[in-house]
């Protein structure tokens, strides 16, 4: 009877797996060896690995880099300063409030912000000052794409930090260690494990950004996200989509590999 209830409520999550991740799996798989003509062929991965798309796969990771390191060195400060803080719950729920809103909507209000007519346009115009071309280049599109994942970096050091003991801060107090060794020393290496899983949860999306890359951006940076969508909505080359999206699945579990946590690695 127990082997059967566990069989039925396992059931569900079976068919899910089945249906949303290897079957869409073995399609992209299958459709990656189909040319634009509809013959089966190699010249899809012939292509990828073309020079002009290993440009395109560097500035992908190099862009995604540059989001994951402007989270990390804000995150950190402010996660070392919510747990000090006596209103962390407050302070909290005002930056995962902005994670409520549509990704859209964030987006167009940084255009906004960003436009020739924006906000900080017209600041600049009231100082007297030339008016800059903030929008359609890399800079403004790591802005916006570093606030918005900023949170998903946040939240697991900020867990990680407040998990450590006072006792330890205590000890290291009365061993004579100022507030510089106290954090490198100790708090640093505590949370450690929060930092890879922020950026677990920050760099592998950041790889496949291709809304917010289109909107701020529009088509001076092209990332893995944007190539995916251009194959399959503008040229309707879905084998060359495909392809594309297999290498990002690839690099994905690369990343996964590399940061994961010490505890998975001794299981393995």
């Amino acid at each position: 009877m127990t082997k059967h209830f566990k069989w039925l409520t396992f059931t569900p999550y079976l068919i899910w797996m089945v249906l949303f991740i290897i079957v869409p799996l073995l399609l992209l798989i299958y459709y990656s060896f189909i040319d634009i003509n509809g013959n089966f062929s190699l010249a899809n991965y012939k292509q990828v690995f073309s020079p002009n798309y290993l440009t395109m796969f560097k500035d992908s990771l190099l862009y995604a880099f540059m989001i994951t390191v402007c989270c990390l060195v804000v995150s950190f400060p402010l996660a070392y300063f919510l747990v000090q803080s006596k209103h962390q719950q407050l302070l909290l729920l005002l930056i995962i409030m902005p994670t409520w809103m549509n990704l859209l909507l964030k987006t167009y209000a940084f255009i906004g912000i960003f436009s020739h007519d924006g906000i900080i346009n017209r600041f600049l115009q009231w100082m007297h000052v030339p008016a800059l071309e903030i929008l359609f280049h890399a800079p403004s599109f790591i802005i916006v794409a570093s606030y918005i994942y900023l949170p998903f970096m946040l939240l697991p050091i900020y867990n990680h930090m407040n998990q450590i003991p006072d006792v330890y801060l205590k000890a290291a107090n009365d061993l004579g260690a100022n507030k510089w060794v106290t954090f490198t020393k100790i708090i640093m290496p505590l949370t450690k494990e929060g930092v890879r899983a922020g950026v677990q949860v920050t760099f592998i999306p950041a790889l496949s950004l291709f809304m917010i890359t289109r909107l701020i951006t529009g088509n001076k940076v092209i990332t893995i996200g944007t190539a995916i969508e251009e194959q399959f909505l503008v040229i309707q080359n879905y084998g060359m989509g495909a392809t594309i999206a297999i290498v990002l699945i690839v690099l994905m579990f690369i990343i996964l590999n590399i940061t994961k946590s010490s505890k998975e690695s001794k299981e393995v």
